[in-house]
């Protein structure tokens, strides 16, 4: 197998990983809420990438430790916001409320809207 493969493969693997934190900080940044995202699981994450970080500084690998240091940063960045917005839920009066998903209806009797005119009297024979 050649270097280059190998090489090139190792690059995508790394742009993939590294890029995969930056859904994630845009929503939190655009939302200003995250009590979707667990604490222990970036403290995992951070910790896991500083210890890959490390590994790769004492290779004296610097595409293994930029990679890692790159994806420390965008994960810490993920575990500040969280704790930042921990107690948040929802409170930012600049963003709209989400939408709230809509009544599911059981029977075709039920499929009329919600919300109707009221009807004129009628006569009876």
């Amino acid at each position: 197998m050649s270097q280059a493969l190998v090489e090139a493969v190792g690059a995508g693997a790394a742009v993939a990983s590294t890029s995969s934190f930056i859904p994630q900080l845009i929503k939190l940044l655009r939302e200003r809420q995250a009590e979707a995202v667990s604490v222990r699981m970036y403290l995992l994450t951070v910790t896991a990438f500083a210890l890959w970080l490390t590994y790769g500084l004492m290779l004296h690998s610097v595409p293994l430790a930029v990679s890692n240091a790159v994806s420390l940063a965008l994960s810490a960045a993920i575990l500040v916001l969280k704790l930042r917005y921990r107690d948040r839920r929802g409170s930012n009066e600049t963003r709209p409320a989400p939408r709230q998903a809509a009544k599911t209806r059981s029977s075709a009797a039920d499929a009329r809207p919600l919300a109707r005119a009221p009807r004129a009297p009628t006569e009876a024979p």
